[in-house]
Formats: C-alpha cells, sequence, structure tokens
C-alpha cells in the first residue's frame, strides 16, 4: 500500500537516497530540505516523478501536512558545517524535533529520529553498545551537534510517554558513499578528494584513532526496517558496520585504489575528536534481523566512482 512521507533533510547525502529508495518502491514522498547542506542535485533525479515533491522549509519552524510517516534527518551532520553557525545547529536539532513530533501527535503517525553515534561522545566503553550513557562535553565545540541529538533523543521518549507518540530512534555511525559532499570535512570525501587532485592527504592525530564505515545503502535499509518494524520496538538502535579500522589504514587504502601519487601528512587532533568509534549491532541483529552486506573496498570503489565524476 502507498504510504505519504515526509523525509525532512531530503535533499542531503543520507536523505537523497532515503527518498530514491521510498520513492522507487512507490510511496508518495515530500522532500523538505532548507538547502544548507542539502542540495538540489542530489535529489535532481527524482523531479518529476509523480510521486516525489520537492518543498524548500526550514524545521526550525512548523510544518504541516496529512502524512503516514516521517523520518527526521534534518541537520548538519559535518563538522565544518555544523561548528560553521553551533546556534542554528542546536535549534535545528531540538526545534526539529519537536516541531516533527507535534506533526507526528497531530496525524497520529509514526516517526523515525535520525540520532548520531555521536552521542557516545569520546567513549570510554567500546565497542558502544545502546545501553552506554556516553562521555560527552557539554560545552565544546562539536556539543553543539552531540548536545543537540542528546536532546532530541530525551524529547522523542517524553513525546512517547506523554502522548503516545509512536516513535523510532536510530543512532548512525559513520556512512559514506556516492553524493557526500567534496567539501564537508569528513574523513572518507577528504581522502578521496586529495588522492584524487594528488595533494597530501591529511590525518589529524597520529592515525591510530579508530572508525568504522558503513555504506550507504546498508544504512538505508536499516532505517526502512526501523520504520516498519513493531510499535513495541521504539530504539534506541545502533545502525553501524562494526568493521573497525585507522585512519592510517584508510588513507593508505584510498591511496591504493586510486592509484594516487598522495603523500600522507600529519595535523594537530581537533578538540573533542574520538578516539575510537564502533557499533555494538546486536540489538540490530536481533530486533531488526540487519547486519551491514557492502564490504568496504566494494563501498570505497563506488565512492572513489562518483567522486571522479563531479571533478571539474
Amino acid at each position: 500500500m502507498m504510504k505519504r512521507i515526509l523525509v525532512t533533510g531530503g535533499a542531503g547525502f543520507i536523505g537523497s537516497h532515503l527518498c530514491e529508495r521510498l520513492v522507487n518502491e512507490g510511496n508518495d514522498v515530500i522532500c523538505l530540505d532548507n538547502f544548507y547542506t542539502g542540495a538540489k542535485e542530489n535529489v535532481w533525479h527524482l523531479i518529476g516523478r509523480p510521486n516525489f515533491e520537492i518543498v524548500r522549509h526550514d524545521v526550525c519552524q512548523p510544518y504541516w501536512a496529512e502524512v503516514d510517516e516521517i523520518y527526521n534527518l534534518a541537520c548538519p551532520a559535518s563538522p565544518i558545517y555544523y561548528q560553521n553557525d553551533p546556534i542554528q545547529t542546536t535549534k535545528t536539532s531540538v526545534f526539529g524535533a519537536y516541531h516533527m513530533l507535534g506533526l507526528a501527535r497531530r496525524t497520529k503517525c509514526k516517526i523515525l529520529q535520525s540520532s548520531t553515534s555521536e552521542v557516545y561522545g569520546d567513549p570510554s566503553v567500546h565497542p558502544q553498545p545502546e545501553s552506554y550513557w556516553g562521555n560527552v562535553n557539554t560545552i565544546g565545540l562539536r556539543s553543539c551537534y552531540d548536545e543537540g541529538k542528546r536532546c532530541a533523543e530525551t524529547m522523542f521518549f517524553d513525546y512517547h510517554r506523554l502522548h503516545g507518540v509512536r516513535i523510532k530512534v536510530i543512532r548512525i555511525f559513520n556512512t559514506y558513499g556516492p553524493r557526500m559532499a567534496q567539501h564537508d570535512g569528513r574523513v572518507v570525501s577528504n581522502f578521496i578528494m586529495q588522492a584524487l587532485r594528488g595533494e597530501d592527504i591529511t590525518i589529524y592525530g597520529d592515525g591510530q584513532q579508530t572508525r568504522s564505515f558503513q555504506y550507504v545503502t546498508d544504512l538505508i535499509e536499516g532505517m526502512v526496517r526501523m520504520m516498519n518494524s513493531g510499535d513495541d520496538f521504539q530504539g534506541p538502535v545502533n545502525i553501524g558496520n562494526p568493521g573497525e579500522f585507522t585512519m592510517l589504514e584508510l588513507a593508505e587504502k584510498v591511496i591504493a585504489m586510486t592509484g594516487s601519487k598522495s603523500k600522507i601528512v600529519f595535523r594537530p587532533l581537533p578538540s573533542d575528536d574520538p578516539k575510537m568509534r564502533r557499533p555494538d549491532i546486536t540489538l540490530a541483529k536481533a530486533k531488526l534481523d540487519w547486519e551491514p552486506k557492502v564490504k568496504l573496498d566494494e563501498g570505497l570503489a563506488k565512492t572513489i566512482e562518483y567522486f571522479k565524476g563531479t571533478l571539474k
């Protein structure tokens, strides 16, 4: 049965892949975006489809529509963008959650919050299970994003307890793939663009800090499964790839796969940058029968190919 689905932040990197999946499944999709970090180019191929519409709107302001489901993705997700206007970042997370929860309450629809692994901060528990409360600096440069997302989770569960809103909360770990912005400061896009241009590849710190990267289609599958899961499971649930590697290993792999002559250079580690990040996905396996399928080499090859096409 066709559903009318609202995707906030729908023209962003992840949002555009979600819109594409939902449109292709025959749903009527409203893509809401203020284009601060999203881009029309990301959904250009969907414009003109009869079951897709795009609306310029900021979720810091109320929005009204009759919908069956809401995916709330609106918020800058890379440090360069969310630190550029930290007050707006916090407002987007908190007011955006407030307005979308109000819409979900009025329409009695199901709503999914795209939270983040950043709620765990610089973790003292590894890997990170959903039961871990985190180690977050409340007043640092990254706090606008970390604390904004933590507050949004609080509001989601309070709306569920007080008003019976049907909520779903996922915590997204590092994700990569086509349609990442070239200059968003994220490590995969940084490394690939530097390698393709033959520039020095910049590693912050000693390169031994670890990350776990999932390919975007794996994330979208996890999001859809969470939305379609029973009302007895609200989350939060980790959606990420537990395959862990160092930043130095990633840089070396990108150089090899692009055939680049780039050299690796080291710079000081930014403030509050986590030293390690890896999801415990036991809950996602048990509740959603979900785990990532795309191997790093396969996903990187597709992402490199995409970025080659963006070079001027």
